[in-house]
């Protein structure tokens, strides 16, 4: 098999933290399996609407369940103790600097210094929802990173990058070099 991988950007690069951190503004971490469960915030104030719905169904589906990750989803959500549901998506700005379109960050540590048990997905509403933000914001829940923190480093717009190039539009798909590391690692 042919690899088109052409930089490492799965945490942790030489370019960032070697272990993993909680909390709202730190670096996305690894998912802490193969195995990876996911939610869409049902009510309350960060309820995703259908359409965002529909994006991360067919990005789960289109994008990571072709990759060695085993993707479901999970109706009944847990979130606390040491089975929680991988990754927990939102829709809202609450936290989210005005400079961005969404954001990744671990809620819930894993077992090992790389990983995360439960990753939180928060993206904001009227519009911003997208195939390629939903598709870059899932990269991060299983620990990939932008060009700038790679290895080799590259520009955060590099093509090779899909849908982590930063920033991201339109139906990027994960692409070659994310599907790589993601096999590589998971």
């Amino acid at each position: 098999m042919a690899w088109a991988e052409v930089t490492d950007n799965m945490f942790p690069t030489l370019h960032t933290s070697s272990f993993c951190v909680k909390g709202m503004h730190s670096t996305p971490c690894q998912t802490d399996n193969r195995d990876v469960s996911y939610y869409m915030d049902s009510s309350g104030e960060f309820m995703l609407e259908t359409p965002d719905r529909t994006d991360v169904q067919n990005v789960m589906a289109g994008e990571y369940a072709p990759t060695d990750l085993v993707i479901a989803y999970d109706s009944t959500p847990t979130f606390s103790g040491g089975a929680e549901t991988d990754i927990v998506y939102q829709e809202g700005s609450a936290g989210i600097s005005d400079s961005a379109d969404g954001m990744t960050w671990c809620d819930g540590l894993g077992g090992d210094i790389v990983d995360c048990d439960q990753q939180v997905v928060r993206i904001r509403g009227n519009g911003y929802y997208t195939y390629s933000l939903v598709c870059h914001e899932t990269g991060h829940a299983v620990g990939l990173e932008h060009g700038n923190i790679a290895s080799p480093q590259m520009s955060k717009t590099a093509s090779a990058l899909g849908c982590m190039k930063t920033p991201t539009g339109g139906t990027t798909t994960l692409g070659a070099n994310n599907r790589d590391n993601i096999n590589l690692t998971y």
